[in-house]
């Protein structure tokens, strides 16, 4: 007589998750640990609400921007005091001298002068963008698909920027002028925007706004593109949900690299046109195309439009590289948090 053995029940429970799971996702392992693990990853932003999406990506942008732009203050000082000088001839060697004569006349802590009408500014630009940058991918895949084609994924980044540019540019003329000035002339930041309301007039706040906008186009649709496309083939390379945080910080390098060569001549025009009014040159830089024409008459193309431009290759892949990684991990972790879930809403996918 043959005896029939029942199969353990928690093992058959065990496989039937494992087996669901590996179907719907793709994803296959040995472990059950690290299986759950993933599926945890997976699935965590379908059980956030849309409300709660957008809380903890600006919260999350918030962090990523502050670290990111504390981290290259110093290199973002040094780019900006060549950029806004016809007469300074950028080199390697000049913004080292420039950085260990700040170091010894005004000591360390001047290197980050101007640091906190940057995250004054970054703090809000960098929530604003990275929270706009989740819903405008929303908005743009009705579908639900797990990548939006390459034409929607750059337009999602460039909206994003946008977006975050035209809420926050007063505070990036402000940290401008901060940084190219001695703590005599402006002290605080509340200080900038009162001498530019009494001496240049309250439209001044928004000098050198077009340039801005023209440039942050290409930069965020370029730097989101790079780096939603890198993750892409990742997946599709190694069926991994999520890349590693070194991989994240190697994509980001690379998104920022492109993004800066892609904008860097509005850059130098933006830097002009915001600075112009206490360097003395407001007669000179008056437009967009004044200023162009105008650098590349007296400084030339290489020398004048990309004048600084092998420091923002240094400054740039670090500063987004932090910047994506960081925020990715807050949001993350944040998201993780029971008292932001809800039970996930079928997709489209599975009411059609």
């Amino acid at each position: 007589m043959v005896m029939k053995v029942r199969d353990n029940p928690i093992e058959t429970i065990q496989s039937t998750v494992e087996k669901n799971f590996v179907s719907s996702t793709g994803i296959r392992g040995s472990k059950s640990e690290e299986l759950t693990e993933k599926a945890d990853l997976y699935t965590i932003n379908d059980r956030i609400p849309r409300t709660y999406k957008i809380l903890t990506s600006l919260a999350a942008g918030a962090i990523a921007g502050a670290v990111a732009k504390t981290t290259i203050a110093p290199l973002d000082r040094t780019k900006i005091n060549f950029q806004i000088s016809s007469d300074k001839r950028y080199s390697f060697r000049g913004a080292i001298r420039f950085l260990v004569r700040s170091f010894k006349n005004d000591g360390f802590l001047s290197l980050w002068r101007g640091n906190s009408a940057t995250m004054a500014r970054v703090v809000p630009f960098a929530a604003i963008q990275y929270a706009a940058h989740e819903q405008w991918k929303h908005l743009l895949n009705p579908s639900n698909a797990r990548n939006l084609p390459p034409l929607k994924r750059y337009i999602a980044g460039s909206l994003a920027g946008v977006t975050a540019s035209s809420l926050t540019y007063p505070l990036d003329m402000a940290r401008a002028r901060m940084a190219v000035t001695n703590k005599c002339q402006y002290n605080s930041l509340f200080e900038v925007f009162l001498k530019i309301y009494r001496t240049e007039g309250l439209f001044t706040m928004y000098r050198g706004f077009t340039p801005t906008i023209t440039g942050v186009i290409p930069y965020a649709g370029t730097s989101f593109f790079t780096y939603e496309t890198l993750k892409k083939w990742h997946f599709e390379y190694t069926h991994e949900t999520e890349p590693t945080h070194l991989q994240k910080l190697c994509f980001g390098a690379l998104a920022g690299l492109f993004g800066q060569s892609a904008s860097y001549p509005l850059d130098i025009v933006r830097r002009r046109m915001q600075t112009a009014g206490v360097t003395g040159t407001a007669h000179i830089y008056t437009s967009i195309w004044v200023t162009l024409v105008y650098v590349v008459k007296n400084e030339g193309i290489r020398k004048g439009l990309y004048k600084g431009l092998s420091m923002n290759w240094i400054k740039g892949p670090i500063a987004v590289g932090v910047s994506f990684t960081v925020f990715e991990f807050i949001q993350r972790q944040l998201r993780k948090f029971e008292v932001f879930h809800t039970e996930p809403s079928p997709s489209p996918r599975e009411n059609s």
